[in-house]
């Protein structure tokens, strides 16, 4: 079987990050798509949500895709956060599939990868999404940095970019805006419940 595994912090998970799953799966021919959080806790600015909160949210996020499935893998007591070490772990859970990842291009150019070698080594393919804000020349740059050998694994997704991010959602949370029709209604409806990210519902007439 050949399934996506889609990671990220997800804080909040948003339309964007749904509508790239599933434009990955149509154009990379993929059975399943696994979303798989990260505990964040490599990341220079650490999640706002909790664990516990952000899995929540991804799981309602998903609830009305059968395609689209919840793993917990990285978010474990044992989990390093570095995609190196996630990878195998997904391969014992997931025996015989073969895995294509799907990131957006911002995290491909932005972010500092740790044997990143090893990441593309356990993946049938790595499939980049476009991202706004970031120029293709900064995609292209990264991926001419890669071992030739390694390579041809590389994919970059033909979709729109699009402009939802969750800094731009928790900036409008902050200032006490509406993101509702930005995320999924359940996901909406469990960040206005629980306040996150500071967002005060009762004070909005």
């Amino acid at each position: 079987m050949r399934i996506g595994i889609f990671g990220g912090t997800f804080d909040p998970v948003h339309n964007a990050h749904l509508f790239i799953a599933e434009s990955a799966r149509i154009i990379e021919g993929l059975e399943r798509v696994l979303f798989v959080p990260t505990s964040g806790h490599h990341y220079r600015t650490p999640p706002l949500a909790s664990v516990e909160e952000r899995c929540t949210m991804v799981r309602a996020a998903i609830a009305s895709n059968p395609r689209f499935s919840f793993d917990d893998t990285d978010v474990r007591a044992d989990a390093s956060g570095y995609t190196a070490d996630l990878l195998p772990k997904l391969h014992a859970r997931y025996p015989s599939h073969d895995f294509t990842f799907i990131i957006g291009a911002d995290s491909l150019v932005n972010s500092q990868w740790i044997r990143f070698d090893e990441v593309l080594e356990s993946l049938e393919h790595f499939a980049i999404a476009p991202r706004e804000g970031v120029k293709p020349e900064a995609v292209q740059r990264a991926i001419a940095a890669i071992p030739s050998h390694l390579r041809g694994r590389v994919r970059t997704l033909n979709i729109p970019e699009l402009p939802e991010s969750g800094t731009l959602l928790r900036s409008l949370l902050v200032q006490q805006r509406s993101i509702r029709y930005l995320v999924p209604d359940a996901v909406w409806a469990y960040i206005e419940t629980r306040a996150l990210y500071g967002y005060a519902a009762a004070q909005i007439v």
